[in-house]
């Protein structure tokens, strides 16, 4: 099995999610999606990017307005429509559901990988336990 290929999946899962939580907090120029993303260690390039915001922006989630630049042409700045809100609303319940399953999972499976005493140690720790009244 190839690590890379499964840690690109995890990844792929939660980009959307990420984009959109960029873009729920202030309307956001992609450059600056791209910048925040880099910054978080969640790189992400441009050819990935601009279709992914299309296909939200056809899927109702995402607007889109002109702005001119000074340094060059129109800038493309994307915010959350009311579908689009309502629509990251659910995405962030569920993910915060599926993070306390995976930490739940995790922090058992790190629980159970920690030494358990060999058989002299419990015996001393049950003598100790029944002379505390």
């Amino acid at each position: 099995m190839n690590i890379e290929n499964t840690q690109s999946q995890m990844r792929k899962g939660v980009l959307e999610f990420c984009i959109l939580s960029i873009i729920q907090r202030a309307e956001a120029y992609p450059s600056d999606i791209l910048e925040e993303m880099k910054k978080a260690e969640l790189h992400i390039l441009e050819g990935t990017l601009y279709p992914l915001l299309t296909r939200l922006k056809n899927a109702d989630l995402l607007s889109y307005r002109w702005v001119e630049s000074l340094s060059g042409p129109p800038r493309k700045y994307f915010s959350l429509t009311e579908k689009g809100k309502s629509f990251y609303g659910e995405l962030e319940a569920t993910w915060k559901q599926l993070a306390d399953a995976v930490e739940q999972i995790t922090s058992k499976n790190a629980e159970d990988n920690t030494p358990q005493p060999t058989e002299p140690q419990a015996k001393e720790t049950q003598n100790i336990n029944e002379q505390i009244p």
